[in-house]
C-alpha cells in the first residue's frame, strides 16, 4: 500500500498488435516505454492487442514475445491478451449505459460520410444522427459514447501542450462496433485502468486518439496516466513505417541488437559508438542508467537502414 504523501509506483506497458513480425516503429515504442518505466524504478507490463481477429497473424504474438525476451526485455507479471477480455469490456459498456453516457447507432460509414458537416482529423465527424434513437434501417447497432462540446487539454511528455474539441474533431465515437467487436479506444482504456498503468508511451500517430481516451477516463471517473508520444518513423515514401515497407522494416534475430542501438539514437540518446555491436541486454542496461526523455525530438524521421 502506498502511504500518504508517497508517490505511486510508475507502471508502464508495451502493447503490440500481432499483425506480423516486430518492425522498427514497434521496437521504438517497446524501448521507450521500457526505459521510461525502468529509470523511474517502475514496473513494465506487456499486453497483446489481438482485439481484431481478422487482422491477427497466427504465431505473430509468440514470435514478438520470443524476440523481446532474446533482446533482454523483462516484463512484470503475466502477458495480457485483449481477446480474452471481452466480458470485462462489456461490463464497462453496460456501466456507461446505466449512466446514460452511450447510445445505439444504426448509421453506416457511408451514411455518416454523406451527412457529416465537415471532415475531421480521422475522417468524417459523426453528426449525432442517432443520439435520440437509431434512425436508419440497418439492424446492426454500434454503441457510441456521447461526447460533450468541450475542449480536452493535456500535456504530452514529448510533444507538450495538446488540445482538441472532441465534438468538433471526432463527434460521438464508437465503443462497440456494429459487428460486435469492441473498439480500440475502449479496450486500451479499460486495460490500462485494470493494470494500474500510470505511464503510456507510444507513437505520435496516436496523439489524436488521446483526447478520446482521456474523455473516457473521465466518464469512468478514473485517474489519468501520463502520456509520452514518440516521433514517427517514416519509410522511404515518407509515410509511417509499417510492415508493408518490406523486410528492411522488420526486426529479426540477425539485426535486433543493432536495431536497439539505432532506436536509442533515434530517440536522441547519446549511446556511444563502441556499443554499436553490443548485445540487446547491454544496450538496455546502458539505457536504464542514461535514458533522458527530454532528449527526444518531435520530428518524424526516416527509419535507419537495418
Amino acid at each position: 500500500m502506498v502511504s500518504a504523501g508517497q508517490p505511486a509506483q510508475v507502471v508502464g506497458r508495451f502493447a503490440p498488435s500481432p499483425t506480423g513480425p516486430l518492425h522498427f516503429g514497434s521496437l521504438l515504442a517497446a524501448l521507450g516505454s521500457y526505459l521510461l518505466a525502468r529509470v523511474a524504478g517502475g514496473r513494465w507490463l506487456l499486453r497483446v492487442e489481438d482485439l481484431d481477429p481478422p487482422r491477427v497473424v497466427p504465431g505473430a504474438a509468440e514470435e514478438i514475445l520470443r524476440l523481446l525476451e532474446r533482446l533482454g526485455f523483462a516484463w512484470d507479471g503475466e502477458v495480457v491478451y485483449q481477446s480474452r477480455r471481452s466480458a470485462r469490456y462489456q461490463q464497462l459498456v453496460e456501466q456507461l449505459c446505466e449512466q446514460r453516457q452511450v447510445f445505439d447507432c444504426s448509421c453506416s460509414r457511408r451514411e455518416i460520410l454523406l451527412s457529416a458537416p465537415h471532415p475531421g482529423e480521422e475522417g468524417p465527424v459523426y453528426p449525432g444522427t442517432c443520439r435520440l434513437g437509431p434512425v436508419g434501417r440497418r439492424s446492426e447497432r454500434a454503441i457510441r459514447l456521447l461526447v460533450a462540446d468541450e475542449e480536452i487539454a493535456y500535456t504530452d511528455g514529448v510533444f507538450g501542450p495538446q488540445r482538441q474539441n472532441l465534438m468538433q474533431a471526432i463527434g460521438d465515437f464508437v465503443l462497440r462496433r456494429a459487428d460486435g467487436l469492441f473498439a480500440y479506444q475502449l479496450a486500451v482504456v479499460v486495460d490500462d485502468i485494470d493494470a494500474g498503468v500510470t505511464q503510456v508511451v507510444r507513437g505520435a500517430d496516436l496523439l489524436s486518439s488521446t483526447p478520446r481516451q482521456i474523455y473516457l477516463y473521465r466518464c469512468l471517473q478514473q485517474p489519468l496516466p501520463d502520456y509520452y508520444h514518440l516521433p514517427l518513423v517514416l519509410g522511404a515514401d515518407q509515410e509511417k513505417l509499417s510492415k508493408r515497407h518490406g523486410p528492411s522494416a522488420l526486426i529479426t534475430q540477425q539485426n535486433s541488437s543493432l536495431a536497439i542501438w539505432q532506436a536509442l539514437r533515434f530517440l536522441g540518446q547519446p549511446v556511444p559508438d563502441e556499443l554499436r555491436r553490443a548485445s540487446g541486454r547491454e544496450l538496455l542496461s546502458w539505457g536504464e542508467l542514461n535514458f533522458d526523455h527530454t532528449r527526444i525530438s518531435t520530428r518524424a524521421q526516416l527509419a535507419p537502414g537495418l
